[in-house]
């Protein structure tokens, strides 16, 4: 039975149906006195029952984050399968389905649930429609199915079934005045012929005489018919649902666009042009790579802030508190004399320019341009001005500036989120998104929103959402995971998280496994970065090419989405400012950078082929599904991500060590895609093109990082057919 159309309205979690009165502890006024006729005093408190004929009990829902109180994650085109206990008392059948509404609709919708084991019931829908939906299940005695199971087993005794005729025909009568006029003639027939054999004699005094021995033959046609699947799927949809058990919430869904789960992010300083020779790079540069961009096969292109820069106490070279009059400063110092938060660096150019590039990005590469969005400013913002009172103060009266000790930021002011004036900040900063969102931006790129107060996030992710629900915000919480897991259960698309700092088999089986498992999976998706430009891991620092290549891999096989600075990576820039830093030397963020896209050790061909290969498999597309296989040597990790249906099976290995080559033993169970034991499986490796044929579960992996430091095999199972070209697919 497929997804129906349900028109009971249910306006929240606690309504009653419209044709029965509200429990008791929906009403207000005094209990009620006795039950006139009864000569019972009602019991006080027992109206609170609510519908006391409802027998079903409904619980252990999932999936259901903190008792339905934040809306689960998927994007259009997704399933959503719902599991619950479903039980009562007794032996009788039940019934039960999910009841779901996507984002406005008004009528709900059903789609039918199945029992497993142990009153496990499970339910499946498909979401298509952006915004936020509701579901719920409602579960209740399948009169009919049970009379048919009690029946049979009479039947199967080789007891006298008139009676039960009878009592099936009356439930057949039921659910034909239930009927919809397809059905209602054909069960009102089947009623009748059923209900013969032990139908009252007009006078009503006794029952008909039991079919006698010569009509025992039309008997067991009529019993054959009473039983069969053919009228019990036509009398399932129509079932006596007046008892019925709804459960007590309404859980919510949140479905936005595919790029909010798959997507490749190339982060890039528009000033920092490739090419420019140290001059500040403009809009109308950045129009020139993004042919370069979209060859890649990336889908986001990410800005740091594109602002004017303030002034007062301006960064110089290395975050020096020595600022020359070239030193450009860092972006995330937003606001000077020349504007603010909506406002374009001068050297950047217009704001026609930045409209023109976003259009293009999107119309002629499939490119969406992602803005950062950093709540703080700096001394020289004009809000520092205009609202002070939205800026911490200390005791000498200053301004408190940013500080991560020992880390200062004096060029920098973040914004106070417990000042007086707390709703209009919300208000303002809202606005901004929305000017950006005006100018055709989908996607922002969020600063450390762990450091700003969590309620407003919760409320602006809503409010943006509600009239826009295609946007996307991505949490830069590099933070503790219980705060990260609760900003996106506040509403955040994705996130950054530790992965940079995940670097051997046993830290990334363990990290990736949490992150892709559900509950965490059901409303966090991870994005994977191997370097921002605040972070150059030591991993990077000392492994050269071979470790930007094993990272760049990784990143884009275990998850869904990942992103990568720019040319830094590409070109594997791994100069430390200072030992035991993760800061890059003559790092982007304050100064402009001449970028030559010619060198050798351009990764610009890998980086390509791997985005290619994950647009052309599904399995790479998707964060559930992934699996890790054990190997007999730890410098190997490999890990295998599959389409629901298995016609997508994707096993990544790949050499953890960036300095010597590995040899071990992986094993892989072709018994997952119904392969024997003894059979061969091709697997084409889609970074090479090679092909290998292995047998069993048992098999040899070699890797040179030298050369390439990962296998991406396509697993393709044997053909049984000789006129097939590639004999696997």
């Amino acid at each position: 039975m497929g997804p129906m159309k349900h028109k009971h309205n249910f306006s929240s979690a606690a309504a009653e149906r419209q044709d029965e009165p509200p429990p008791k502890s929906l009403r207000t006024g005094p209990a009620e006195g006795p039950v006139h006729g009864s000569g019972v005093a009602r019991t006080p408190g027992l109206e609170a029952v609510g519908e006391g004929r409802a027998r079903v009990v409904i619980e252990g829902v999932s999936p259901e984050i903190d008792g339905g109180k934040y809306p689960i994650k998927r994007v259009v085109g997704d399933s959503i399968v719902v599991e619950a206990d479903i039980f009562a008392d007794g032996h009788d059948r039940l019934s039960a389905v999910v009841c779901y509404r996507e984002g406005g609709a008004q009528e709900w919708s059903e789609a039918p649930m199945t029992p497993l084991v142990n009153d496990r019931w499970r339910g499946k829908f498909q979401v298509n429609r952006l915004g936020i939906g509701h579901y719920t299940i409602e579960g209740w005695i399948d009169r009919f199915e049970s009379w048919r199971q009690d029946t049979q087993k009479k039947v199967q005794a080789n007891q006298d079934v008139a009676v039960e005729l009878l009592a099936g025909a009356q439930l057949l009568e039921q659910a034909a005045a239930r009927a919809g006029e397809a059905d209602r003639a054909q069960l009102a027939q089947w009623a009748q012929v059923i209900g013969g054999p032990g139908r009252r004699s007009e006078a009503g005094e006794q029952l008909a005489q039991v079919v006698r021995s010569s009509d025992k033959a039309a008997m067991r046609e009529i019993i054959l018919l009473a039983l069969s699947d053919e009228v019990a799927a036509v009398a399932a949809r129509y079932p006596d649902r007046r008892f019925a058990s709804r459960y007590e919430r309404e859980l919510r869904f949140v479905v936005d666009p595919l790029l909010a789960r798959f997507g490749a992010w190339y982060e890039m300083f528009p000033r920092s042009c490739p090419e420019r020779k140290a001059r500040h790079g403009t809009f109308q540069d950045v129009e020139a790579h993004l042919p370069r961009l979209a060859q890649m096969g990336f889908d986001i292109l990410y800005f740091p802030p594109i602002h004017p820069i303030g002034r007062a106490f301006r960064k110089g070279k290395n975050n020096s508190t020595v600022c020359e009059p070239v030193d450009p400063g860092s972006p995330w110092a937003i606001g000077s004399a020349e504007g603010g938060h909506k406002s374009i660096h001068p050297e950047l150019g217009t704001l026609e320019d930045f409209r023109r590039l976003v259009a293009r990005a999107r119309n002629e590469y499939k490119l969406e341009i992602a803005l950062d969005l950093a709540c703080q400013c700096a001394p020289d913002h004009p809000y520092v001005r205009e609202h002070p009172e939205w800026f911490k103060k200390r005791p000498d009266g200053s301004i408190q500036y940013a500080e991560n000790p020992p880390k200062k930021y004096q060029d920098i002011y973040p914004i106070h989120f417990e000042c007086e004036d707390w709703a209009g900040l919300w208000r303002e900063i809202k606005s901004v998104v929305d000017f950006w969102i005006e100018q055709g931006v989908r996607v922002f790129r969020v600063d450390n929103p762990h450091t700003k107060a969590l309620r407003f996030w919760e409320w602006l992710i809503a409010e943006v959402k509600a009239a826009r629900p295609e946007v996307i915000f991505l949490a830069e919480a590099f933070t503790r995971p219980k705060l990260l897991y609760h900003l996106a259960k506040l509403g955040f698309s994705q996130s950054y998280n530790y992965f940079p700092w995940r670097n051997t088999r046993h830290e990334l089986t363990t990290y990736l496994t949490e992150l892709t498992q559900p509950p965490v999976s059901e409303f966090c998706r991870p994005n994977l970065w191997p370097n921002t430009p605040d972070i150059l891991t030591q991993y990077l620092q000392y492994g050269g090419p071979p470790a930007f290549k094993a990272r760049l891999i990784l990143a884009a096989t275990l998850g869904a989405s990942y992103g990568i600075y720019g040319p830094a990576f590409e070109l594997c820039a791994n100069q430390a400012r200072e030992p035991g830093s993760e800061e890059y030397l003559a790092s982007e963020k304050y100064e402009i950078k001449s970028w030559d896209l010619s060198s050798y050790q351009n990764l610009s061909d890998l980086i390509q082929r791997v985005n290619q290969i994950r647009h052309e498999n599904p399995a790479l597309q998707l964060n559930e599904g992934l699996r890790f296989h054990p190997s007999d040597n730890d410098q190997f990790i490999a890990y295998s991500k599959r389409t629901p249906d298995l016609s997508n099976l994707i096993v990544t290995v790949v050499n953890l060590d960036s300095h010597y080559t590995q040899r071990g033993w992986l094993d892989f169970s072709p018994a997952e895609l119904g392969i024997a034991q003894t059979e061969q499986y091709q697997m084409h490796d889609l970074l090479t093109d090679a092909r290998y044929l292995w047998r069993g579960s048992h098999n040899y992996i070699e890797l040179n990082p030298a050369l390439i430091p990962a296998h991406i095999f396509r697993v393709r199972q044997r053909v049984r057919t000789e006129q097939d070209f590639d004999y696997y697919l």
